[in-house]
């Protein structure tokens, strides 16, 4: 046998061999297994791998595919329950395993039949070992049944399931029983009398069905709005207490704009309560099995909150009117009644109420009415009376029209002779009655406040369940008869309800969209500005367009002075009359823009208010803090930004001709824009995690509202900008005038004694703001002169306006200190300042003004810059008038006088000894070291404190100085005299320093740069006093180097007080980095200290001190800042924001600079010296130039990033001319280089100024952080290590000092071996504490718990989705759900990169960002498990259970990967685990997200989509930090494709209108997508365009292109949930005209962005167009049925060819058309030239080619040759 194996078994017998078979089959790993090939899902990927499930009598295995390795066993004993479904199977291994183990699969059921058969085997052998006798006893006889499915038995636990208490009945029906002791007797009488008893009451409710859980929902909302509006009510008893008001015109301003804002605040909010009331109604209309009763607490809670706002408003302002001599009671009275309506109306919408439905309508009509007179009583009822009065009638004439109807189908009833089809008829007429007269309530209710969008969306709403029940009555009459005649009745009844409806709807379109009835001119004239729009939106250059658009408002006003000036010469009073009528009309038609402003800003401020009511409605339900302390953040940004919109609404209301009106709106409403819309994103942050599900929703609705009111102003107001920008500049200087009368008025109140301060004004608060608007306007001047020396009138404009506003809160705030402070001097000199600067700024805006008109002149230049210069002083001289700035000031003088006496040439001796010198300057030093402690400690107190610190600290260092004089007299030599007079000026100049920051820390304490400068400050001081005493004392040796330490300790101990600033730039790993560091150093000098003082090796042993104490600042510095990170990385304390700036790096870099250039005009300066202060330049330049264009890229601010490119330039073409001038004088150092040199340096300063000046704008400045109770409690144990050891390393060094001087002193070793011991243990601790504390760690631990639990969750619903056990939820609605759900996705995904940010190299932030995201997966796994309830496919139910889950465990290993990265960027090894488990997340996120929006479309709910659309034009236009890769041409096809697809889509979205509604949604998916990318490439093409107008206007273009686009897709929603609604199919084709029409305008401002790739597109296309008709033509001509046209000959377009050199090039391409005709032998056809004239080539080609007689074979070969 050639084979060894063979070989070997070639003696056995068969039986043998066989026997040999079977050992060696048992013997295999997987003999007895049952293999399935399964697909099982990779942990955190939508990924599925194949694997093989293994079945033994023991346990359950995976194996490997390919390799057949055995991956993991589970005993079958562990298994605790398992299902299988058509396509997978599901095992449950209880506690012996987290989460579930699910494969995909279709032999679930044999699988589970196996594993039943087995667990059937173990039960018996267990059952069988209970008995006697068998236990151990593995070799007896068993009986093996075999595995059959009929004997399995699926073991599974029964849970208790928990759910919500369901109130019914317990009465039984009575059961007569027989007694237990036999028979009874009993006794015979009468009965009593009967008694008249009448019970009042509810009736017994106990056999009612129980209330659902949705329902139970609803009842407590119900109550607890109940229980806040009577709180409300209560609290109107009486008005508020105004404090003391004066009579100046602030004052006077003050009254009106705190009236006009709690007017409009009220009017927002009974707004909201009757929008709400309005709501409440239309949803309770339909069956109680079917209504929304979330959106109906939704309504109760918006109800509710908003009454509680208002009554505060409405106390407030029956204050003021009281003030003013109104009657206040009323106003009260009017407010307490609508509380009464409200809480009526709220009784009667209880779910168990068995009241009749008319009562809610007339309880919510009830509230109509007191809205309606509270209005009035504020004077708020904007709304025409003849408006609402035909509003009324249109509801009644829809109501009588009703009434006909249902006349006429009862008729159609009553000759019904089916029971069933007259059912029908009598309830859909019924119906028709009901939801009519629900019209005519909800009109009712909406009436006084039908200005606002929500109140008219409701009637709407109103109208449209009207038609929708309207055609339920004709359909269920056309069902019961045939008779033609009462069809007929029942039609025209029925148009004549729709006819009304129609006229109602139309009523309140025109309002909405005008307000009032519009004539013949006013239609005409709305044309002509509708047809200009879009003429200038289609032409090409945007700039030109904007100039041309400023041209025609000039020339409006222009024609209208013109034509008012002629009507007044003119005189045939006829004509003159037409003129002025023809002037009215182009007055009217300008302001039109202006008023579409003004309403947009009224309605934005509106929705802001109710959004903000929301948000504070909802705070008590909101489980993320960390998106609550947002959003209470934007909300109070906003709530700032409110008064000013109102002002401007109400300021264009009372002066609509006045340009300084319309420019207060015009930039009220610009500066409105960006908090709201960040507000926006705050609130749709916080609703995912909100508990409460009416008030997310409300927040919801509000934020959506607040979205789309933004968009429109943002629309609105810029046509308004572009029509009135012109003016800024003149009403910026008016606006000064205005201002400089208030500070007379103010002068003369305050002279009367009469200022008095404002509400909310004090005297540090107004300080400071004075302090903050200096900086601003500072700012402003910097960026006014450079825009107006570059003649940019546009942006010198906006400048100045700027500039103005910042004087009116200037003027304000020096007002608000003038009022508050005590000093009669004081008061005066804030005023008299301010009128100076403002005197002085009306001057710069006049000569800038001159300066743009001569652009270039250097006359005009210069004056500016000394008018500016002057301003500057004028500004420095406001802050210094402050109270208490006058004490630092003096301070600083009396150090500066002080200083002088440093100057003189000799110093004589004061006649004292040595050691008494020496004595008095160490007593002295003590003192001012600790003054300086106590100015730093007063900075941060009240202005008393300040004044006290700094006046004891220019006396203290007046004695020092004395001092340090006195040993200047006594020094030895002269070169020992000039080292300590240097020492003392060192000092001087650090207390200038220390009292210069703590000067500007006292009026802007929120700054960290100021507080680490005057910390760092007070340390200088500290330094130079050490130097000089270490210099001028003789102590023993060891001595001073322990007084200094001790000092040193004594100005670190305040950082460990209250740790709440950074106090350096460390992370928290370098921290740590920084104390083990600072530690081994400690405990080499600790050694090193008892070391030499044991053996007297005195100045070792001063070494050694000087070392400790250098490490114990460095361990104290390291630690306070891990404190800092720790308190701050607490998910309940707000981070702070970096600022976009760092003033500090500019103030920096422009001293260096200054005295670098100082250096070089020194004519002592030398060559090394020369090049020396060149590097510091170019240095501290460049730095400045990177820092601008970093934040040119970082701010959406469109001025400001021009002004940051513009300062980099000037200080680079500066720096460029100093560096040409130095190498000239580095090349010979003349008299003339030098002048060169120094003439260089002017500029250069010059622009560095500007720059810093721009720089210190507050707008720039970062935003410090609060730190919560539960941060102070993470930091206190590191802050108490450290405190313990700061105190035992002071009495340390205390006692080795005293070891110096005797160290045979046995007692004092002990004291210092305690003292060494407690430092020692204390840094242990410190360390300990800090790596316990590592910021984020411990919220990682709980994310990864709370994910844990989620996928417990998800893994439960999926098993109970299996067995088909999953319960619907059914208090919540589809649409709902999948909205949770997309917005936790939404947020979830928008935290990815935060949180991978934070894991690399931000350990202060990761704890925040990890509990944000982890708090999102708990709404989105319940929402899952919702929307997967309500879902009846299988599938479908899994795929969204399995995809969630898939989320969840991506998350799970981010949040591993991030808890050991732990924010550590030295921590290279893990930079690749977290960016594989980010790019894991985000294709989690994707695939979810695909999944919702499709399953959104296919529903119709389009919220989401909105959504996107929303936030896509946000993004692009906060597009401030991209990268580009591509060129303008690159985004510009790619939108241009985009924009058409866009355009083809709109089309067929109509189409589907009318055919198949049910495709809208996908088509409206489809829309959003392609706007996305449109809006992101839009992005890139903006950034890339020729110039910054092109790129605004593009995406101006675009956002108002996904403005219409929302209303398209809102109206696709619509639709597709009313398919028969045909005033919505309307509003659909004319939203989808008019996002048609937007596309065209994109397309246009593309094209003007490069007009020569337009023409190669248009060229391309025209070429494709004409090969298209050249193919059309060869098939005619190969067909033979090719005819020339009229009597055209060949000869007719007969051409010479062209000579070859005009065809060839070495980079051109050969083109060469050729043709042959059958005509005569053979005639060459023309060749034609080819580029620019192909068009007129096709044209010739075509005309030439129809001459040919015969059937043109020949010429297949020249369209085989052409080459274009």
């Amino acid at each position: 046998v050639s084979n060894p194996a063979h070989k070997n078994c070639q003696n056995m017998t068969e039986i043998e061999a066989k026997v040999s078979y079977v050992k060696l089959a048992r013997s295999l790993k997987t003999y007895g297994v049952s293999f399935f090939l399964v697909k099982e899902k990779m942990k955190g990927k939508n990924k599925l791998v194949p694997r093989l499930l293994g079945i033994t009598k023991e346990c359950v295995m995976r194996v490997d595919e390919k390799t057949k390795e055995v991956i993991q066993e589970w005993n079958l004993t562990n298994i605790k329950r398992w299902a299988a479904s058509p396509k997978s199977f599901t095992l449950d291994f209880g506690d012996y395993q987290d989460g579930y183990y699910s494969v995909q699969t279709t032999e679930g059921e044999q699988i589970a039949q196996l594993i039943a058969g087995y667990i059937d085997i173990i039960l018996k052998k267990k059952k069988s070992k209970d008995h006697f006798g068998m236990e151990g006893d593995e070799e007896s006889t068993m009986l093996e049944d075999s595995v059959s499915p009929k004997k399995s038995t699926v073991l599974q636990q029964q849970f208790n399931k928990m759910g919500k208490v369901e109130t019914g009945s317990v009465a039984l029906p009575a059961i007569m029983r027989s007694g237990a002791g036999g028979p009874e007797s009993f006794q015979m009488g009468s009965m009593p009398q009967a008694k008249q008893h009448i019970t009042s009451g509810q009736m017994h409710r106990g056999h009612m069905p129980p209330l659902t859980s949705a329902q139970q929902a609803l009842t407590g909302t119900i109550n607890s709005s109940m229980q806040a509006v009577q709180a409300a009510q209560a609290s109107l008893e009486d008005f508020d207490t105004l404090p003391p008001l004066g009579t100046d015109a602030a004052s006077q301003a003050w009254r009106k704009n705190k009236m006009d804002e709690s007017k409009h605040e009220i009017h927002s909010q009974v707004d909201a309560i009757t929008a709400g009331t309005a709501s409440m109604v239309n949803l309770t209309a339909g069956d109680p099995a079917e209504t929304d009763y979330t959106a109906v607490g939704c309504a109760v809670t918006t109800i509710s909150s908003n009454l509680t706002e208002m009554s505060k408003g409405v106390k407030l302002l029956a204050a003021l009117m009281e003030d003013e001599g109104g009657n206040g009671q009323l106003l009260l009275g009017a407010a307490k009644n609508l509380a009464c309506a409200v809480s009526d109306m709220l009784k009667t919408a209880q779910p168990a109420n068995t009241e009749p439905r008319q009562n809610l309508l007339q309880a919510a009509g009830n509230v109509g009415q007191t809205s309606g007179e509270l209005l009035s009583h504020i004077g708020e009822t904007d709304t025409d009376p003849q408006f609402q009065e035909m509003l009324m009638q249109l509801a009644k004439a829809v109501a009588n029209a009703a009434a006909a109807l249902v006349l006429k189908a009862k008729n159609v009833a009553q000759k019904t002779e089916d029971s069933a089809q007259q059912n029908r008829v009598i309830a859909a007429a019924t119906q028709c009655a009901l939801s009519t007269s629900q019209l005519v309530a909800c009109t009712r209710v909406v009436a006084p406040t039908i200005s606002s969008p929500v109140c008219q969306e409701q009637l709407i709403e109103a109208s449209k369940l009207v038609a929708k029940s309207v055609e339920g009555c004709v359909g269920a009459s056309q069902s019961a008869t045939n008779d033609e005649g009462l069809l007929k009745q029942v039609g025209v009844a029925a148009t004549g309800v729709t006819q009304a409806l129609n006229e109602l709807l139309q009523h309140i379109k025109q309002y909405a969209s005008g307000g009032h009835p519009i004539g013949r001119h006013g239609e005409a004239t709305d044309r002509i500005l509708n047809v200009t729009e879009n003429i200038f939106s289609s032409m090409g250059d945007a700039g030109e367009m904007v100039r041309q658009a400023r041209i025609l408002a000039q020339a409006t006003s222009d024609l209208v002075n013109a034509i008012k000036m002629d009507a007044e010469g003119e005189s045939d009073l006829e004509n003159s009359r037409k003129l002025l009528s023809a002037a009215k009309l182009l007055a009217d038609a300008t302001a039109k823009m202006v008023e579409a402003a003004k309403n947009a800003a009224k309605q934005a401020a509106a929705a802001a208010t109710q959004t903000i009511a929301a948000a504070q409605h909802a705070a008590s339900t909101n489980k993320n803090q960390g998106a609550q302390q947002q959003l209470v953040q934007s909300c109070k940004v906003v709530a700032e930004q409110i008064p000013q919109l109102v002002q401007g609404v109400r300021g264009s209301q009372s002066q609509p001709d006045s340009p300084s009106a319309q420019l207060a709106l015009i930039n009220a409403s610009q500066n409105f824009l960006q908090p709201g819309a960040k507000m926006v994103t705050a609130a749709k942050a916080t609703v995912p995690t909100i508990s409460d599900q009416a008030s997310a929703m409300q927040l919801s609705q509000c934020a959506k509202n607040l979205a789309s009111a933004l968009a429109e102003l943002r629309t609105a107001s810029q046509k308004a900008q572009d029509a009135c920008g012109q003016l800024e500049i003149d009403n910026a200087l008016v606006m000064v005038r205005d201002l400089e009368k208030d500070i007379q008025e103010a002068k003369a109140s305050a002279r009367e004694g009469k200022l008095k301060p404002l509400p909310g004004e004090t005297l540090g608060k107004c300080s400071q703001d004075l302090s903050t608007n200096t900086k601003a306007v500072t700012s402003a001047i910097a960026q006014l002169l450079s825009e107006a020396m570059q003649g940019d009138e546009n942006y010198a404009g906006i400048s100045a306006r700027d500039m103005a506003q910042t004087l009116k809160s200037l003027v304000s705030a020096a007002r608000g200190v003038a009022a508050s402070t005590d000093d009669p001097a004081a008061r005066g000199a804030v005023l008299d300042c301010a009128g100076d600067v403002l005197d002085k700024s009306a001057n710069l805006i006049e000569e800038a003004k001159r300066a743009i008109a001569k652009p270039g002149d250097a006359e005009s230049q210069q004056r500016l810059a000394q008018v500016a210069k002057a301003m500057s002083q004028a500004l420095n001289r406001c802050v210094n008038s402050l109270p208490g700035q006058r004490d630092v000031d003096n301070a600083i003088r009396t150090v500066g006088e002080a200083s002088k006496t440093l100057l003189a040439d000799s110093f004589p001796s004061s006649g004292k000894s040595f050691q008494e010198l020496q004595a008095q300057l160490n007593e002295v030093a003590a003192g001012l070291n600790q003054s300086a402690n106590e100015v730093v400690q007063a900075s941060r107190g009240t202005t008393q404190d300040l004044a006290k610190a700094t006046s004891k600290f220019g006396q203290d260092f007046s004695n020092f100085l004395d001092a340090g004089v006195d040993m200047a007299g006594t020094s030895q030599s002269k070169e020992d005299q000039t080292q300590v007079v240097s020492n003392l000026k060192t000092i001087s100049m650090s207390s200038s320093k220390l009292l210069l920051a703590a000067k500007a820390l006292s009026t802007d304490s929120s700054s960290p740069n100021l507080k680490n400068q005057l910390a760092a400050a007070a340390r200088a001081v500290t330094d130079s006093i050490n130097q000089l005493i270490t210099m001028c004392t003789q102590q023993a040796p060891g001595q001073k180097e322990c007084d200094n330490a001790l000092r040193e300790l004594e100005s670190v101990k305040g950082m460990l007080e209250n740790p709440t600033e950074a106090v350096n730039d460390l992370s928290f790993f370098e921290c740590i980095d920084s104390v083990m560091e600072n530690s081994k150093v400690l405990g080499e000098s600790m050694a090193g200290i008892s070391h030499n003082a044991k053996n007297s090796n005195l100045p070792e042993f001063g070494d050694s001190v000087s070392a400790a104490s250098k490490a114990l600042c460095g361990l104290t510095e390291g630690a306070a800042q891990a404190a800092y990170l720790v308190g701050v990385s607490d998910p309940n304390s707000t981070a702070g924001q970096k600022g976009l700036v760092d003033p500090t790096q500019f103030a920096r870099a422009n001293q260096s600079i200054q005295m670098a250039c100082q250096n070089l005009v020194d004519p002592a300066c030398t060559q090394s010296q020369v090049l020396s202060a060149a590097t510091i330049v170019a240095k501290h330049t460049s730095a400045l130039c990177n820092a601008c264009r970093l934040a040119s890229s970082q701010t959406s601010n469109a001025v400001a990033k021009r002004q940051f490119v513009q300062s980099a330039k000037e200080v680079a073409n500066t720096t460029a001319n100093l560096v040409k001038s130095i190498k000239a004088l580095d090349g010979a150092f003349t008299q003339e280089n030098r002048e060169k040199c120094k003439a260089a340096t002017g500029p250069l300063i010059e622009a560095v100024d500007n720059l810093t000046a721009f720089a210190s704008n507050p707008e720039f400045a970062s935003i410090p952080a609060h730190i919560s109770p539960e941060g102070h409690a993470a930091m206190e144990p590191i802050v108490a290590a450290a405190q313990t050891m700061l105190e035992s390393s002071t009495g340390l060094i205390q006692t080795a000092r005293s070891l110096a001087v005797n160290p045979k002193d046995p007692p004092t070793w002990s004291v210092l071996a305690g003292h060494s011991r407690t430092v020692s243990d204390s840094i242990k601790k410190l360390i300990t504490n800090m790596r316990e504390k590592a910021p984020g760690q411990r919220e990682c631990d709980d994310a990864i718990e709370v994910l844990n639990g989620c996928i417990r969750e998800v893994d439960q619903a999926s098993l109970a989705a299996i067995s088909q056990h999953l319960t619907p939820r059914e208090d919540i609605s589809m649409e709902t759900l999948h909205e949770q759900m997309a917005a936790s996705v939404h947020e979830i995904s928008n935290l990815i990169d935060p949180v991978a940010v934070a894991a690399r190299s931000e350990a202060s932030q990761l704890g925040h960002k990890v509990s944000q995201m982890a708090s999102y997966f708990e709404p989105l796994i319940m929402a899952a498990i919702g929307t997967a309830s309500k879902i009846l496919s299988s599938q479908q139910q899994m795929a969204v259970l399995d995809q969630t889950k898939t989320l969840a465990e991506s998350a799970l290993q981010m949040l591993y990967t991030a808890k050991e990265a732990g924010g550590n960027p030295k921590a290279a090894h893990m930079q690749e685990a977290v960016e594989e488990s980010v790019q894991m997340m985000k294709e989690a996120v994707d695939d979810l997200g695909a999944t919702l929006a499709d399953a959104a479309s296919a529903a119709g709910a389009v919220g989401g989509m909105v959504d996107t659309i929303n936030d896509a034009i946000n993004k692009m236009e906060d597009s401030h930090t991209l990268d580009h890769d591509g060129t303008f041409v690159d985004y510009q096809t790619t939108m241009v494709k985009t924009a058409k697809a866009i355009a083809v889509t709109v089309q067929e979205m109509v189409t589907k209108s009318n055919t198949n509604p049910d495709d809208l949604g996908g088509l409206a998916n489809q829309l959003t997508n392609n706007f996305g990318n449109l809006a992101n490439e839009a992005k890139y093409a903006a950034l890339t365009a020729e110039n910054d107008e092109i790129g605004s206007h593009i995406k101006k273009q675009v956002g108002e292109l996904g403005f219409t686009c929302t209303g398209l897709v809102t109206k696709a929603g619509a639709l597709q949930c009313s398919p028969n609604d045909t005033f919505t199919k309307k509003e659909l084709i004319e939203s989808a005209r008019k996002v048609s029409e937007k596309v065209s305008h994109v397309l246009a401002s593309l094209q003007a962005g490069n007009r020569g790739t337009q023409a190669c597109i248009t060229a391309a296309s025209a070429v494709s167009g004409i090969i298209a008709d050249l193919d059309t033509t060869i098939m005619f001509a190969t067909a033979g049925t090719l005819h020339r046209e009229n009597a055209e000959t060949f000869a007719d377009h007969r051409c010479r060819p062209p000579h070859t050199s005009q065809v060839t090039g070495a980079k051109q391409k050969k083109s060469v058309l050729r043709a042959f005709t059958m005509e005569g032998k053979t005639s060459l056809l023309a060749v034609l030239r080819w580029g620019h004239k192909i068009r007129a080539t096709g044209t010739l080609l075509l005309v030439i080619i129809t001459n040919c007689s015969s059937p043109v074979k020949t010429f297949m070969p020249f369209a085989l040759e052409n080459e274009i």
